[in-house]
């Protein structure tokens, strides 16, 4: 299990909120936000006649833009990660909270410089594009310039980017920590005789305990805790949706109804076409039915009609296995080592080094993430280790994250933010990565654990998240009519569950309060954070397969796809290694992979004596 020695350290970033380095910091922070605004209210006018348009002096007055918007990003980047970080550990943390307002307060301006800088860059007519194709020192950045221009046309007038920035930390930013606060500190009591509690995070924990009395007890719990913080939480996610339909309407993303709205702006985010997103929805779809095989093949292992939502995560097999966060570190870096020498060394010198936080505890926010210290050049890993073999994989999964910014740190700070689908690539190869060798050395019970949890973990991507897609669908065309009551978000949550799950769970035993536990919806600006798993995990098993095929030489042709994802969006990035991500078929081709696993799953399954009947064998005994 995880111990003292998973937390992490900070003090390589900063040594402490009281340190001199950190106060310089945001010293720096603050005049970086006064000189990019000044510098964005001297850009150059509409060239009005091209002929008098001073070509030179715009390149000039964009080149300096440019250093100034990468050096007062990373900074930015770096200030909030660390406070960030701090914060997360431990929602009670009041200095944590404070230090994070006051950076979020120092970069207010950044938001009006931002919309002047697009304002300017819009008036040059096609200076930008061609100069991009032409400069040297532009060229990096010609994609980044055409993203940024059609940016341009989806945002207010600048001094309402201003009032819109301003208000956030006390509006749509306050109702997401509030989620945080509310979820990582809601709890239960676990054992009435000795009063034992137990958090929320803990409780959603034991889904993957291996004792079913364990994990009904659990959800029990977790449904009751849910229930006694939904009034607040339900607001919490309101204020979000209602923060964000506003903003896209007055930012002239009208695509006939919120939702669709809310879509299109995803889809830009994660730089992919609605084709490609309809291509991947449409295959999503299409699997349902081989979803429902895994899940009643897994009911019978269990000895269960249909499996209740409790069950999803309980472990078959050799997957019952138990790992320390040691065991779990060795068991990454060394099936990294099968793919790359780099990464494995990377890996075992970012947990060695303090980078990740995996003991849960009181006050530590649910879930997992990666977050990028740019100035520092170093990242953090947050995760609740539990001691199972999926806790090893989401281990690697935010290393992969980890190994993706290693590999962009040295380029220019704008280039190396990447859209989610592709930021979830890279998370999601290195979590295949261990699994694929793992799966490729075991047999019998051992294969079953494994092809279990690969199969629990696929499933989760591409059933339960296109759950939630619906659901957040649904959600935003509701909250366009007024705020939704906890009990319609509870049933939009089933209803959503019903339509994707289908006979593979029991109607009467589905998880109504999904939309409470999952941080993903409480992000104003990243609306539908949901689909780029499905797109990563197709998309990282499609280069999976290409570096079986290739063995060792794709390490280099995949570190070169990594650093592509800074400067090409996704559909370019995935055409530039082989694959049209448009179409259908592509994504029907991972799907495959998982289609073979739940063959492969229900022919040694039916090998296995059902728990059921095991435990009436031994009570006949």
């Amino acid at each position: 299990m995880a111990d003292a020695a998973s937390r992490w350290q900070l003090d390589s970033v900063y040594p402490g909120f009281d340190s001199a380095e950190f106060a310089r910091a945001k010293e720096d922070l603050a005049r970086l936000a006064r000189e990019t605004v000044a510098h964005a209210e001297q850009g150059p006018a509409s060239p009005g006649d091209p002929t008098s348009f001073d070509r030179a002096a715009f390149l000039a007055w964009l080149r300096r833009a440019i250093e100034l918007r990468n050096e007062a990003s990373g900074l930015a980047e770096n200030l909030t990660s660390y406070c960030y970080a701090a914060y997360t550990v431990d929602t009670t943390n009041r200095r944590a909270m404070t230090e994070l307002n006051a950076v979020e307060t120092i970069a207010v301006p950044f938001a009006r410089a931002n919309a002047l800088y697009l304002d300017a860059l819009a008036r040059s007519g096609d200076v930008a594009r061609e100069a991009a194709r032409t400069e040297s020192w532009l060229s990096p950045y010609e994609s980044l310039i055409d993203d940024e221009l059609f940016w341009q046309t989806r945002q207010m007038p600048a001094a309402e980017e201003d009032l819109a920035s301003d208000l956030a930390r006390s509006g749509a930013s306050a109702w997401g920590r509030l989620q945080e606060q509310m979820t990582s500190t809601a709890g239960a009591v676990w054992d009435k005789e000795t009063g034992e509690r137990k958090t929320l995070v803990e409780l959603r924990s034991l889904a993957h305990d291996g004792d079913r009395a364990t994990r009904a007890k659990a959800f029990a719990l977790e449904i009751e805790t849910c229930k006694s913080i939904e009034i607040p939480v339900a607001a919490a996610i309101n204020g979000v949706k209602g923060w964000a339909i506003s903003l896209n309407a007055r930012r002239r993303w009208d695509e006939g109804s919120t939702s669709a709205s809310a879509i299109g702006k995803a889809t830009r985010q994660g730089q992919i076409s609605r084709k490609a997103l309809a291509a991947l929805v449409e295959a999503m779809e299409e699997s349902l039915p081989a979803w429902r095989r895994y899940l009643r093949a897994k009911a019978r292992l269990l000895g269960v009609e249909r499996l209740p939502f409790y069950d999803l995560f309980a472990p078959i097999g050799g997957a019952a296995r138990r790992y320390s966060f040691a065991e779990a570190r060795d068991a990454v870096v060394s099936n990294f080592a099968r793919f790359s020498g780099r990464m494995a060394d990377f890996a075992a010198r970012a947990i060695d080094s303090g980078w990740v936080d995996a003991e849960p505890r009181p006050g530590k926010i649910g879930g997992a993430y990666f977050t990028q210290m740019p100035v520092a050049r170093e990242g953090r890993v947050m995760l609740n280790f539990d001691g199972t073999f999926s806790s090893v994989l989401t281990l690697a999964h935010e290393l992969g994250h980890a190994f993706h910014a290693e590999v962009l740190k040295d380029e220019p700070f704008l280039l190396q933010r990447t859209p989610m689908t592709l930021a979830e690539t890279a998370s999601i190869f290195a979590e295949t990565v261990v699994h694929g060798a793992e799966l490729a050395r075991a047999s019998g019970d051992e294969r079953l654990g494994l092809l279990e949890t690969q199969l629990q973990d696929g499933c989760q991507i591409l059933v339960d998240i296109l759950s939630r897609f619906y659901f957040e669908r649904a959600l935003f065309d509701a909250r366009k009519d007024g705020e939704v009551a906890p009990a319609e978000l509870c049933r939009m949550m089933e209803e959503a569950q019903r339509a994707t799950y289908g006979d593979g769970l029991d109607p009467g035993a589905l998880h109504p309060y999904m939309w409470l536990v999952k941080t993903h919806y409480y992000s104003s600006d990243l609306g539908f954070y949901n689909f780029p798993y499905a797109f990563g995990q197709l998309f990282a098993l499609a280069l999976y397969a290409r570096g079986t095929e290739e063995g060792p030489a794709f390490q280099a042709a995949y570190e070169a796809i990594l650093r592509d994802t800074g400067s090409l969006d996704a559909i370019e990035v995935a055409r530039r290694a082989g694959f049209d991500v448009e179409t259908a078929s592509f994504w029907r081709g991972g799907i495959s992979v998982f289609a073979k696993a739940i063959d492969e799953f229900e022919r040694i399954a039916a090998g296995f004596a059902p728990a059921g009947a095991k435990r009436r064998e031994e009570k006949d005994r």
